[in-house]
């Protein structure tokens, strides 16, 4: 794709504006997303941080689900930040037994696997693929992954204190997920891999 990538923000619930100002500075075009048709005229997909719960839910009620896993299993590349990474799984812990996500990416995640609001935090994590220093990342009752199935990379692992080792970041095809929030930062590196990911298949 020569021109600039049109990607959309999946806006039914969470920190959706963050995600919008992070994609404009790395280069994209952004949309809000909660309508079908809204989904059809984009490149790619950012699904923000919030509640997944609440997000599921939201998702079916908005009449979103099919559409999206259609353009997933088409190709469309999708990012997905705490509870978006939690939409992306194929496996979720500690969630509800109603709770829906997307099938994408072949992992196992623990919801809230860091702990509750008061527990949040931020740390260093150096992300595979992006040049610099390490990424600032904010922890806001974020998830982990416990398992990747074949064909997923990781990312990104928390290096230190007790959650060390933990996976926080990873990429499989066209999807990204991160159990932290970049758009909180104004560091637009991970956005920008993105962006260049949604490029480059378009």
């Amino acid at each position: 794709m020569s021109g600039t990538p049109v990607i959309g923000v999946l806006a039914l619930q969470g920190d959706v504006r963050e995600h919008v100002a992070a994609l404009t500075a790395a280069g994209a075009q952004s949309v809000p997303v909660r309508r079908p048709r809204e989904l059809e005229a984009v490149d790619g997909l950012v699904i923000p941080g919030g509640e997944s719960t609440t997000m599921s839910r939201l998702v079916d009620v908005f009449e979103l689900r099919e559409p999206i896993d259609k353009r997933i299993v088409g190709g469309m590349p999708v990012y997905g930040s705490c509870a978006g990474m939690i939409m992306l799984a194929t496996e979720v812990l500690d969630g509800r037994p109603d709770q829906r996500g997307f099938d994408g990416i072949s992992m196992t995640v623990r919801r809230n696997a860091f702990g509750r609001q008061v527990d949040s935090f931020e740390a260093p994590v150096t992300i595979t693929g992006i040049a610099g220093d390490p990424f600032h990342a904010v922890f806001i009752r974020a998830p982990w992954v416990e398992r990747v199935g074949e064909g997923v990379q990781v990312l990104g692992q928390v290096a230190d204190g007790p959650s060390a080792g933990r996976i926080v970041a990873v990429r499989q095809g066209n999807l990204l997920a991160t159990s932290f929030h970049p758009e909180l930062t104004g560091d637009a590196r991970l956005h920008r891999y993105f962006v260049d990911l949604v490029r480059a298949t378009a």
